[in-house]
């Protein structure tokens, strides 16, 4: 059976109070230049990205960086199902100054979630 990397609509991060509720009482894991703010949640996997308006003035370079994230966790989202990892909310961010390309953000996205992958099944074995 094949599994389709897709990035439903019943996948993103949407509710306000789940976003303000993540940034309150998450924890967070990081691979400069992303972050991944974290916290579990009784519903599916959500999952939405950031961009710092600080870093970023033009909405232009904003929506190309969240693309480019979109993207990674797309195309390597395998990695949690992996893990059984279903019911969390997740919330990815780009921290970086400079504009990055697609080869970067694949390669430090596989980091964050192994990271994310280790950082709970640590908790699970507490």
């Amino acid at each position: 059976m094949t599994m389709r990397l897709t990035y439903n609509k019943h996948e993103k991060l949407k509710s306000q109070k789940a976003i303000e509720k993540l940034f309150v009482a998450g924890k967070s894991v990081s691979a400069y230049p992303l972050r991944l703010v974290y916290l579990k949640n009784d519903d599916a996997l959500k999952v939405g990205v950031s961009v710092s308006k600080r870093n970023f003035k033009l909405a232009v370079h904003r929506i190309r960086i969240k693309r480019l994230l979109r993207e990674g966790y797309r195309l390597n989202k395998t990695m949690l199902i992996d893990y059984n990892i279903e019911s969390y909310t997740l919330m990815i961010l780009y921290i970086g100054k400079e504009m990055p390309d697609f080869v970067t953000i694949d390669k430090k996205m596989k980091a964050l979630l192994t990271k994310f992958n280790d950082q709970i099944s640590k908790q699970d074995h507490k």
